[in-house]
C-alpha cells in the first residue's frame, strides 16, 4: 500500500482535481490509499460560517459562498447535471444546515469540528466521482469511521487501539482508496479534527495502521526546502532529511510537514516523500533513516502572530520548580502551546502560540501570582544548522526582544514584521 496526500492547494479548483488524475495515471500502483484536504481555503470559510452562527445565528451568507464555490467546480468538471455527485454534494449542505439548524451547544470547538469537517467530506467525493467518471475505480470511505480519537475537539488525540482495529478491516487492499484528511470521531461518534493542518498526520496514521510501503505528499513547492518562499528568498530543496531533522523542523514550525506526522513513520520505518504535484516526475525531497540534512545549509522557519510572556514572581524570590510547575500546568489548562522557553533566577520568559485565543483567561491567572508583562504580535524565527552569516541577515533592521543560541539552533523574539531575506 501506498498512500497519497493531496492538500487543499491540489484541488482548489476543476483543473487541480484534473491534475489528480493525472499524477495518479503517472504513478500507477492500484494499491493505493489517497487523502484528499478541503478545496482550496475553504477550512478558512467554513472557520466563517462558525463565527456568524456563533455570534448571530446568520450564517447562511458564509455558508452560499462555500456552497457556490463547490457547485461551480462540480459544474466544470461534470457535464451531465443529472450526475449521481450533484445530490451528493447538496445532500452534505442540507445535512450542514440541519445540523447548525438543531444544534444547541454554544460551545466553540465542538460546533468548529462538525461543521469545518464539511469541506473534506464534499472535497473527496466530488474526487472520487470524478475519478469514476475518467473510469478510474475507486472506494471512498468516510474517514470518521476509521480514526478514532477522544473527545478534544479542535486537536484530538487518536485512539491508537481501536483505529488499528478499524482501518485494517475496511480498507481494501489491491484496490484505489479514497478518504479524507483531518477528521474522525470520538466515542459517541461526533465528529472531531486532529488540529489545523492535520491532513498529513491523517497520512502518517494510515500508513502505520496498513504497514505502508511509503507516504508522499503532493504539495505546490517542489519538496521541502530550506525556507518558506513565501517569507524567505533563495529558498534551496532538500534533497535528504532524516527523521530526526524532520521532527526538529515540524517542531520549531516548518509548514510543509505537520508536526504529528512523523512520529508513527519512524516506528516503523516508513518513508516520507514531499513533491510536486505539478511535476510529479521530480524527485521531491525524501524524509527516512540516514543523514540528517542534504545539502548541510542551514534552515530558516518563522512562526509569526506569536506572544512573548515574562513572569517574574511579587517578592522577587527565585522562580524554582514549584512555581515553573504550576505555569506549565495553566499552560496545559488554556491549551496554550510553548513555541520557546528562557528563564534566570528570578524571571522566566516564554514564546507562546494563541491559537485557542485563551491568552486573556491565562494572564488574568497568572497577575494572581507573578508580576506579568506581554507582547503579542511578535515573530519567532528560527534557524537550524545556523551560520553567523545567517544569524546576522535576519537581525538586520530588526529590534530583537529576545534571543536563544543552543549547539545546531538559533531562535530570536522579534517586534519586527517584515519579509526576511537571505
Amino acid at each position: 500500500m501506498k498512500v497519497f496526500k493531496f492538500g487543499g492547494a491540489s484541488v482548489k479548483d476543476a483543473e487541480g482535481v484534473k491534475n489528480v488524475l493525472r499524477v495518479l495515471n503517472k504513478t500507477q500502483n492500484g494499491n493505493r490509499l489517497v487523502i484528499i484536504s478541503a478545496m482550496g481555503k475553504t477550512t478558512n470559510s467554513l472557520e466563517e460560517v462558525v463565527e456568524a452562527y456563533l455570534k448571530n445565528g446568520n450564517f447562511r451568507p458564509a455558508l452560499s459562498i462555500v456552497k457556490n464555490y463547490h457547485q461551480e467546480i462540480v459544474a466544470d468538471l461534470f457535464l451531465n447535471p443529472s450526475a449521481s455527485v450533484f445530490k451528493k454534494i447538496e445532500d452534505f449542505f442540507t445535512e450542514l444546515e440541519n445540523f447548525l439548524a438543531h444544534n444547541k451547544s454554544t460551545k466553540y470547538d465542538f460546533v468548529y469540528d462538525q461543521v469545518v469537517s464539511y469541506g473534506e467530506l464534499i472535497s473527496t467525493t466530488i474526487v472520487s466521482e470524478f475519478l469514476e467518471a475518467s473510469g478510474v475505480k475507486n472506494n471512498w470511505f468516510d474517514a470518521r469511521t476509521l480514526i478514532k480519537t477522544d473527545a478534544t475537539y479542535r486537536d484530538a488525540q487518536v485512539n491508537w487501539e481501536e483505529t488499528q482495529e478499524e482501518i485494517p478491516r475496511k480498507i481494501k487492499g489491491n484496490e484505489l482508496n479514497i478518504t479524507q484528511g483531518f477528521i474522525a470521531s470520538d466515542p459517541n461518534n461526533f465528529t472531531t479534527t486532529l488540529g489545523r493542518e492535520g491532513s498529513d498526520y491523517t497520512a502518517a496514521i494510515f500508513a502505520y495502521c496498513l504497514n505502508a510501503e511509503s507516504v508522499t505528499i503532493w504539495k505546490d513547492v517542489p519538496g521541502v526546502l530550506n525556507g518558506d518562499p513565501r517569507v524567505f528568498q533563495k529558498t534551496q530543496l532538500l534533497e535528504q532529511i532524516s527523521y530526526e531533522e524532520a521532527i526538529e523542523l515540524a517542531f520549531y514550525g516548518a509548514s510543509v510537514i505537520h508536526p504529528k506526522t512523523l512520529q508513527p513513520l519512524q516506528r516503523k520505518e516508513i518513508p516520507l516523500y514531499v513533491k510536486s504535484f505539478l511535476n510529479p516526475d521530480d524527485p521531491g525531497t525524501a524524509v527516512s533513516k540516514g543523514q540528517h540534512i542534504i545539502p548541510s545549509i542551514p534552515c530558516f522557519i518563522v512562526k509569526k502572530n506569536q506572544v512573548l510572556i515574562s513572569l517574574s514572581s511579587l517578592d522577587f524570590s527565585f522562580m524554582v520548580e514549584e512555581n515553573i510547575s504550576e505555569i506549565f500546568r495553566l499552560f496545559h489548562q488554556y491549551q496554550i502551546k510553548v513555541d520557546l522557553i528562557q528563564n534566570s533566577a528570578i524571571s522566566f520568559s516564554v514564546c507562546v502560540d494563541n491559537k485557542f485565543n485563551n491568552l486573556e483567561k491565562l494572564i488574568q491567572h497568572l497577575k494572581a501570582r507573578y508580576k506579568v508583562s506581554f507582547t503579542t504580535g511578535v515573530s519567532l524565527y528560527t534557524i537550524r544548522h545556523f551560520t553567523d552569516a545567517a544569524v546576522k541577515t535576519l537581525e538586520k533592521d530588526r529590534k530583537i526582544l529576545l534571543k536563544q543560541v543552543a549547539q545546531n539552533t538559533v531562535q530570536l523574539v522579534t517586534a519586527a514584521q517584515e519579509i526576511a531575506s537571505k
